[in-house]
């Protein structure tokens, strides 16, 4: 016998309609996530929506305020303006340079992590630059710069090392007393009379340090006729207390040894000596025969030392500051590469090698093309990051080379507040950074949505 069957009430619910309980569930966990997300929706508008709307209306108006309508005169003024011309050049110099460097380091900072038995020491003196501020490095920087080799260790190191190669000029800064009888001549000396043979001549010099005098000089002498030839003595015309006679030798003062004299006739060379421990020569007969010559010092004689570079200098200012950034974010960027590196599987790397593939083919072909993600990824948050750069720039660069090493965002606060007062133009700049930042955000969103696919 069947049994009766008794309809459930699910089966009076028409069909494609989700039940009674579940249409109350959907709209109210709806309602409820938006109760949660409104806090961050407010926040939202208030720090970042509204900020553009009213940059981008500000940007609209001049320097006056809202009664000086400027319409697009304010992004006109940005492209022709010299500074933000500079400003534009220099930030295109950082987006071309700064996150290919970065991640360059980085990647091999990270490979050396693997290599090197103290990994962890390692990674931690790369990364600690990370822990200090912008502020911090910008002044540590500008010590590091100094022109002066005694207080910049950039300079310092370069000058050790070129003076370990090249002694320099023996005498840098020496110069003749006036009323010597001698002329400026290129970074030389060169007597104002000529002579004939059998003269002698006093060649005083003044303006030495103590410390750059010979330990092997001779206390020098009045020179003795030639005969045929030209003699004469150059030394430091010098007696403590003043006490010697101006362009005498007097006793106590010394010669001057390895002082280059050369004999020049109509503006050549013809013969040179150099001067022996007590500071005398001789030009030979030969060179004085064919009539009067005048005398010339060397300006190898005088060249001041080489004192390193002009780090801050109009040239090499921005140079200088991507260092000082690079060496800041080597760190960031090896340490997200060298998680990227302990997620490759090494049995792709031991196969590459047991196919005969030595280790700079498995690195180009294997470890770099398993790293393109990561790489990806430090790439474009440098680009991000050196778009905006301020503050580094601001502080190294405090001075006259400031022009030079301008940025977009600097430009935007020296337009704005730095003495430009014109808050118009700095909130055109403002919107064209970050017209230049939006593209790097919208690839970074479109990847994230494809990994999460």
């Amino acid at each position: 016998m069947a049994e009766a069957t008794i309809p459930s009430p699910a089966s009076t619910t028409a069909p494609g309609a989700a039940p009674p309980d579940e249409r109350r569930g959907l709209g109210g966990g709806a309602l409820l996530a938006w109760l949660f997300l409104l806090p961050a929706v407010v926040m939202l508008g208030v720090l970042v929506a509204y900020p553009i709307v009213w940059t981008f209306v500000r940007s609209l108006f001049g320097a006056d305020g809202w009664s000086d309508f400027a319409g697009l005169g304010n992004y006109q003024d940005l492209f022709t303006d010299d500074d933000t011309f500079t400003a534009l050049k220099n930030n295109l110099i950082w987006v071309l340079v700064v996150p290919a460097v970065v991640t360059a380091l980085g990647l091999v900072f990270a490979v050396l992590t693997e290599r090197v038995r103290f990994a962890t020491a390692f990674k931690l003196v790369v990364f600690m630059p990370m822990a200090v501020s912008m502020l911090a490095a910008g002044i540590t920087f500008r010590l590091v710069y100094d022109r002066d080799p005694d207080k910049g260790a950039a300079n310092a190191a370069i000058v050790s090392v070129h003076d370990a190669f090249s002694g320099g000029a023996p005498y840098p800064g020496a110069r003749p007393r006036p009323n010597a009888g001698l002329d400026a001549e290129g970074g030389g000396f060169v007597t104002k009379a000529a002579y004939s043979a059998g003269a002698s001549v006093t060649l005083p010099l003044v303006a030495l340090p103590p410390d750059k005098m010979p330990s092997d000089a001779r206390p020098a002498a009045a020179p003795a006729a030639a005969g045929g030839g030209l003699s004469g003595v150059v030394w430091l015309d010098f007696s403590p207390g003043n006490a010697g006679t101006p362009g005498k030798v007097d006793p106590g003062e010394k010669g001057l040894p390895g002082v280059r004299v050369e004999a020049v006739r109509d503006g050549h060379t013809v013969a040179s000596a150099t001067t022996a421990a007590d500071g005398s020569f001789r030009i030979p007969d030969r060179a004085v025969a064919g009539g009067g010559v005048q005398l010339r010092l060397a300006e190898g004689n005088f060249a001041k030392s080489f004192g390193g570079y002009d780090w801050l200098g109009p040239n090499l200012v921005t140079g200088a500051i991507i260092g000082a950034y690079v060496w800041m974010w080597a760190g960031f960027a090896m340490v997200l590469i060298a998680a990227g590196l302990a997620a490759i599987p090494r049995d792709a790397l031991e196969a590459a090698r047991v196919d005969g593939a030595t280790e700079g083919q498995v690195f180009r072909r294997v470890t770099v093309p398993l790293l393109a993600p990561v790489l990806v990824v430090v790439m474009v948050t440098l680009i991000i990051n050196v778009l905006k750069v301020f503050d580094l720039v601001y502080i190294i660069s405090l001075g006259s080379s400031q022009k030079e090493a301008n940025v977009l965002a600097l430009q935007m606060y020296l337009a704005s507040f730095g003495g430009g007062d014109n808050q118009g133009l700095g909130s055109a700049i403002g919107i064209v950074l970050f017209l230049l930042v939006l593209p790097a955000m919208l690839f970074n969103i479109r990847r994230f949505r494809k990994e999460n696919r």
